[in-house]
């Protein structure tokens, strides 16, 4: 795709909203093949630089291929999106936008990477002697929150944001694709990941996977975005490996009537790919401490932050990488994991790095 969403206004939305139109209409067991954007609807080129990325529009994220109007689905039933294939572009792009990462005090800076890609392996002149092996994914799949849901969603979120310190990125009608009211003052951000899926950036849903979504609109209105080339379970530094890619997906239907479990959130199937015979890995771990030394009772934030810390450190320390450097290894590379929740009062977190994305380790 050449043009962005905002430009172009014609295949696609960057709000949910039960009334955006379909553009496109399938039957079970059909195929598609559908050009995705960035997650950042193409903001971010060859061109853009470091200094840049604060003037991204956040607003215009995620630029969604779809509604996708699924004939016969009805409320209740499961939608089944299987991920056939994944071909993403050559150019691809990671970044630090402050205060948008896990460790926001720790990246007051903007960073930007760019990426090239060639036979599955992204590499870039911004971190030498790295190359990451790609599992493509759809970072936001999701179908249509009805009405009802849709106000729900949005008043919990609302009482939120007058509770909390934390970014809490509500409604509103700039850059919002479509602009026709009240769908842009009603339409929900696409940031956060809800009961309808979203933006829930899960590298497991790459080709081969089916994932499942409760329908909640007739035709389910199934749409897609957000394609990351790698990604670390996480996505610590607050971007993955982004990119645009061609997709093509295969569409099913469990009717309610056969159903003996309705789920309320998204689930995904998938096969976990062979691995190499001792892949060599580090660990480090964090427990729920916070940096000035307080305990907190079983926190898997606290403890993620410690064990994310402790890597930096890691790549600081052993691999001679600067500090924005280790931020995007954060997101694209270290899989966080609740090593143990149980063990009063500490929680234990730990973050996992192949150490083969370093050519010394290949």
């Amino acid at each position: 795709m050449s043009r962005s969403l905002v430009e172009e206004r014609l295949s696609g939305h960057n709000r949910w909203h039960p009334d955006v139109p379909p553009i496109l209409t399938v039957a079970p067991g059909d195929v598609v093949d559908l050009d995705v954007r960035d997650g950042m609807d193409q903001q971010v080129n060859t061109e853009t630089k470091s200094e840049d990325i604060p003037a991204v529009d956040g607003r215009r994220g995620h630029p969604m291929t779809g509604p996708i109007f699924v004939e016969g689905a009805e409320v209740g039933d499961l939608l089944e999106v299987e991920t056939v294939e994944i071909e993403p572009d050559s150019y691809a792009w990671s970044s630090i936008l402050p205060g948008f990462c896990y460790l926001p005090e720790e990246f007051p800076d903007p960073y930007l990477v760019h990426w090239t890609i060639r036979d599955n392996i992204a590499t870039t002149p911004s971190l030498p002697g790295i190359a990451i092996e790609g599992r493509p994914f759809l970072g936001t799949m999701g179908v249509a929150p009805s009405l009802e849901h849709l106000r729900e969603y949005d008043a919990r979120e609302r009482a939120l944001a007058e509770r909390s310190d934390g970014i809490v990125p509500l409604p509103t009608p700039e850059q919002a694709v479509p602009n026709d009211e009240p769908l842009a003052s009603e339409g929900l951000r696409t940031v956060p990941p809800r009961e309808n899926g979203g933006n829930m950036d899960v590298k497991q849903m790459t080709a081969g996977s089916r994932a499942f979504f409760p329908v909640d609109v007739p035709g389910a209105l199934l749409s897609v975005s957000d394609t990351h080339f790698a990604q670390g379970d996480g996505e610590s530094g607050g971007s993955a490996i982004e990119v645009a890619s061609r997709v093509r997906l295969r569409l099913g239907l469990r009717k309610a009537e056969s159903l003996s479990w309705r789920p309320r959130y998204p689930f995904v199937e998938f096969d976990e790919p062979a691995q190499r015979l001792a892949r060599p890995h580090v660990l480090t771990t964090g427990i729920s401490i916070t940096p000035g030394g307080e305990n907190q009772y079983l926190d898997i934030t606290s403890a993620a932050k410690e064990a994310l810390r402790e890597m930096v450190a890691y790549l600081i320390g052993e691999r001679g990488l600067e500090h924005d450097q280790a931020a995007i290894i954060l997101a694209v590379a270290v899989d966080l994991r609740a090593s143990s929740v149980v063990n009063n009062p500490n929680a234990l977190v730990s973050a996992v790095l192949p150490l083969d994305i370093f050519s010394d380790e290949s």
